[in-house]
């Protein structure tokens, strides 16, 4: 055991402790830790068993840093290692978090981003969770993709599920469907794709169905392609790698009405966020699937 009980958090030892991760901020690597300490049990629902991809910032976030989602030499046990066959069909190891342990052992690698997988490691196969991802032309303001939100939101419930919000910490909104699994990843993603092309056809002026910048001036990018195997989506409270050490953070729709920007929690707030009540904890207890009858109406 490390003598200084400042460098363990969780039972792992932090090297560097004082390494500034966000220099502008003043957050140190063990600031960083003890927010996920705290914010354990409000996120560790959303990512636990979960493959992740990591983005690391060894040097802080001023300096360069880089996306990593394979197992490598010199990560603490407590980030798991699990090999998948890969489109290739050839096995790679991949990483995963199983506890808060997993978390902070990815911070102590100066970790600054945590992204999830759609689906858990018993069943990678069969999603919990389906992502819109609102990626608005950078001319918009955020009020514009707010109302995409609301709208996307009223579509999903007209066909039958619920959803909740979460601020990115960059430029856009995710709209989030918990999900009893019960179907594949090529049943969600065609029910995605249909969702988000019918958007796009019914309000053009509005919506966009596909990864073009050139075709994007104006409208909000409805981003389907976060829902098949092996694509990502930032975690429910992580941090974001950008100036003012911004957080994903989930919000109430009635929340989301009032909001400005969707950088509007720092990890500067997110004390107080975490002594209020959680707004996503109503959908902890939801029930739904993607149901035939949704496919049909959107294929």
């Amino acid at each position: 055991m490390c003598a200084d009980k400042r460098l363990q958090i969780a039972g792992v030892s932090l090297s560097s402790p004082d390494r500034l991760l966000f220099a502008e901020e003043g957050v140190t690597k063990t600031a960083l830790a003890q927010y996920y300490e705290r914010a354990a049990p409000r996120m560790l629902p959303h990512i636990e068993k979960r493959l992740v991809s990591l983005v690391r910032c060894p040097d802080g976030r001023e300096s360069p840093c880089f996306f990593q989602r394979h197992g490598s030499k010199g990560f603490p046990d407590a980030v798991r290692h699990m090999a998948i066959a890969e489109k290739s069909g050839e096995k790679a190891e991949y990483l995963y978090i199983d506890d808060l342990k997993g978390v902070i052992a990815a911070v102590q690698m100066s970790t600054l981003e945590f992204h999830i997988w759609g689906s858990r490691t018993d069943r990678l196969d069969v999603p919990d969770r389906l992502v819109f991802d609102l990626d608005p032309d950078e001319e918009l303001d955020f009020t514009a993709v707010r109302r995409a939100a609301f709208t996307v939101r009223d579509r999903l419930a007209d066909l039958g599920l619920q959803t909740v919000p979460l601020l990115t910490g960059g430029k856009g909104i995710h709209v989030v469907a918990p999900l009893e699994r019960r179907r594949e990843w090529p049943d969600i993603k065609d029910f995605a794709r249909g969702f988000a092309k019918r958007l796009s056809e019914d309000e053009p002026e509005r919506f966009l169905a596909e990864a073009s910048k050139a075709k994007r001036e104006g409208r909000v990018f409805v981003d389907w392609l976060r829902n098949e195997r092996s694509a990502t989506a930032i975690a429910p409270y992580s941090t974001r790698a950008k100036p003012g050490a911004p957080v994903a953070a989930p919000v109430s729709w009635s929340e989301l009405e009032t909001i400005a920007v969707s950088s509007a929690f720092s990890l500067a707030d997110m004390d107080e966020r975490l002594a209020a009540p959680n707004p996503w904890a109503e959908s902890m207890d939801w029930r739904q699937s993607v149901t035939e009858k949704m496919l049909k109406a959107v294929t």
